[in-house]
């Protein structure tokens, strides 16, 4: 600065700061000019149909009319065997499968996590590719490997002079391949989410137990699973709603069969609405599975999620 020169002070405006540098208030027009689309579209493409479907779980159509029915249409749900199948079918594919896909993602993910592993980011990429897959054609070419006569899975087995597997329509190998091909699409997806999880693990902890002698297994089971629970948490419970959301795999690899042992509880949901046109019994449905949902999704946070 020149000699001579003063250092004028800012001037300060009402609102406690400069007063080039003033707050100014926004007024509640202009933000419900901004949060109004959001909300109005929320309300019409979210709230209403909710809503909406509560109210139809809890009616009936008599000669074209609506009336009102109590819980007469939750009372034939709990008395529906297809209802019941469904839900078998869910959590078989919650019980096997759910452990098997993330307990290979998280393998993957300590495995792709390692500083001396070379080339990390083009493996990490190749096993993400199968989550970027459109669900409709990854389930078309799944269907395509696995026919009976012309499947190219089955001409390989042939080949080395093993019979044929059955993947589409035997009941007990058809629920092998929906529950495949789901696992080869999502893996990849818990990984990546995994792998997030152990790089926010610092590595003075891992440095730490080295230090104290620990062993690779000590280190993985006393350090990573712990401090990677939130994470194995959040991935068990999106497993679990994608194992009961189920619908576009089976509907295109088998269409609930054969014998109802791929039909799941959203797929059945699509038959009774959309087959049947039965959409408040649909909606009973639906709010049924919501509470499914929830409860399993709630233990699992009692059970998964609890400190030691």
């Amino acid at each position: 600065m020149a000699s001579g020169q003063a250092l004028v002070a800012p001037e300060v405006g009402t609102g406690g700061g400069p007063r080039g540098f003033a707050r100014r208030r926004t007024s509640p027009l202009s933000a419900a000019g901004f949060v109004g689309p959001a909300v109005i579209l929320f309300a019409i493409f979210f709230a209403w149909p909710l809503v909406s479907s509560l109210i139809q779980s809890f009616q009936v159509r008599v000669g074209g009319q609506t009336e009102w029915a109590g819980l007469a249409q939750y009372e034939r749900l709990a008395n529906d065997p297809l209802v019941l199948t469904s839900l078998e079918n869910a959590f078989i594919i919650l019980i096997i499968q759910v452990p098997i896909m993330i307990g290979t993602a998280l393998l993957l993910a300590v495995v792709l996590a390692r500083s001396w592993l070379r080339f990390r980011g083009t493996y990490r990429l190749i096993y993400f590719l199968p989550a970027v897959t459109t669900l409709v054609a990854y389930s078309i070419v799944f269907r395509v490997l696995l026919r009976t006569d012309s499947g190219v899975v089955n001409q390989a087995l042939g080949a080395i002079g093993i019979a044929p597997v059955d993947g589409l329509n035997d009941p007990f190998w058809a629920r092998v391949t929906l529950m495949a091909s789901i696992t080869w699409r999502w893996t990849g997806y818990n990984m990546v989410i995994l792998l997030a999880g152990l790089q926010g693990i610092p590595h003075e902890t891992y440095e730490a137990a080295a230090i104290d002698g620990a062993g690779a297994w000590a280190t993985f089971r006393r350090i990573t699973i712990p401090l990677l629970r939130p994470v194995i948490l959040f991935t068990l419970i999106m497993s679990t709603i994608g194992t009961f959301q189920l619908f576009d795999e089976n509907y295109i690899l088998t269409r609930g069969g054969p014998a109802n042992a791929t039909l799941t509880p959203v797929l059945y949901l699509y038959k009774v609405a959309f087959r049947g046109l039965d959409f408040n019994y649909a909606s009973a449905i639906a709010w049924f599975l919501v509470i499914i949902i929830g409860a399993i999704s709630f233990l699992q946070f009692r059970v998964v999620g609890r400190e030691d």
